[in-house]
């Protein structure tokens, strides 16, 4: 039995067809048909993120809404609500940790970079830096959350990586 006619069998075992298969392992739908033809082999780190321990939609599903959660409670200038979700949900929301990282290391960028703005702002000089910074960040906060709910990648810009990975 080559790989490509043990992948067909066992994604229709699990009465998926290719488009569900290509979803969860974000590989083309066209790659997949290629791979059950056997036209080509494919590499095994493909299909790795597919697996017997995958969560169930359910667990799925809430484990995106923390991380979402996570992610608009930077609209908040204050450290804390992320870092209570963070510990809360440490041990039950995989990669909850790399995703707590950024959000915090963005908080504490705009906090550094909005305290010589206020300073200024006081002459007039820095208000609209600090309008600007409201405005950035709080549009950034809210697209990176709508990409976490799609499970889409994210990047916070202009941000120190204070905390390490």
């Amino acid at each position: 039995m080559t790989t490509g006619q043990f992948i067909r069998e066992t994604r229709l075992k699990k009465g998926m067809t290719q488009e569900e298969l290509a979803t969860k392992t974000d590989i083309s739908v066209r790659s997949i048909q290629r791979i059950e033809n056997g036209d080509v082999n494919p590499r095994s780190e493909e299909f790795l993120k597919y697996g017997k321990d995958e969560p169930t939609t359910e667990q799925s599903r809430k484990n995106n809404n923390w991380l979402a959660l996570l992610h608009v409670s930077g609209l908040f200038i204050l450290l804390i609500p992320p870092i209570i979700i963070w510990i809360w949900q440490k041990d039950k929301v995989p990669n909850i940790r790399e995703h707590a990282i950024d959000v915090v290391n963005f908080q504490l960028s705009m906090l550094i970079y909005l305290i010589p703005s206020s300073i200024l702002a006081m002459v007039l000089l820095g208000l609209p830096i600090v309008i600007f910074l409201g405005v950035f960040s709080t549009t950034i906060i809210i697209i990176n959350t709508i990409k976490v709910i799609n499970h889409q990648p994210y990047k916070y810009p202009i941000t120190i990586k204070i905390l390490k990975p």
